[in-house]
């Protein structure tokens, strides 16, 4: 059970309020879990970035949904971020935050695939910087790791599944070795590890953009710079990427939990 207390927010800080999840193999059955720990009340956006193929029927909203207490949609181009929602991305489009909104794209592959999980978390840390809690789920191969390192750099936090507890250990340890995570968890205690998470406070840094592109391309096949240039003509009306809740306050920070 989660509790929050509630603190008052300084401009020099900001609430953890962006979670973005990263899967591919097993990852439908790991989300489903995972969003089933969350209560309604937790004052965070999740967005989800799960490997489908570009013909995929689209139906993981439809089973986050009936897996918890939040409703979930498809992402959709130029829509705000809200707590209390879930957005995936959806197949065979990038999903990223430009200018604390969705952009979606049809940019080149990363790491082979369209959704990566690398477009969403280092467009999310160049966007909300320390907002960010990255999540990284089961999974082959390694997408996520470039990501991860932004999210770190830019102030935020990284949580991943433990690989001896991930039906597919790639991601997870991939993730690990290049990002020293602040906590590698078993899947069945990361929900109540995030509902210490959200709210929290974490000081407002500014990030040089170059530190936070990575290794390869945002959207476009291009950098965080021109993510922002690709949405600017399409998002005429983007807002700041700004807390819209109070913030819960936690001791637990700064350790990794491994199992």
């Amino acid at each position: 059970m989660c509790y929050a207390v509630l603190v008052t927010s300084e401009a020099s800080h900001v609430a953890r309020d962006v979670v973005c999840v990263g899967a591919s193999s097993g990852g439908v059955s790991a989300l489903a879990r995972l969003v089933a720990q969350l209560p309604p009340s937790l004052p965070a956006t999740v967005l989800v970035v799960l490997h489908t193929g570009p013909s995929s029927p689209g139906a993981l909203p439809d089973i986050l949904a009936r897996a918890s207490h939040w409703p979930a949609a498809m992402a959709r181009h130029g829509e705000a971020l809200e707590h209390g929602r879930i957005l995936v991305a959806p197949p065979d489009h990038h999903l990223a935050i430009v200018d604390g909104r969705i952009a979606l794209d049809r940019g080149p592959l990363e790491n082979r695939v369209r959704p990566a999980v690398d477009v969403l978390f280092r467009s999310a840390a160049a966007s909300c910087g320390a907002r960010v809690i990255g999540v990284v789920l089961t999974g082959h191969l390694g997408d996520g790791s470039s990501g991860a390192r932004a999210i770190k750099r830019a102030g935020g936090l990284l949580v991943v599944q433990s690989p001896d507890d991930a039906e597919a250990p790639s991601m997870p340890q991939s993730a690990i070795s290049a990002a020293a995570p602040d906590y590698v968890v078993p899947l069945a205690a990361m929900g109540e590890l995030l509902c210490a998470l959200v709210g929290t406070l974490a000081p407002r840094i500014e990030v040089p953009e170059t530190s936070i592109q990575g290794d390869g391309h945002a959207l476009e096949g291009g950098t965080a710079q021109s993510s922002r240039a690709h949405s600017a003509s399409s998002i005429a009306s983007s807002s700041p990427c700004e807390p819209e809740a109070p913030a819960n306050d936690v001791q637990s920070r700064g350790h990794v939990v491994r199992r």
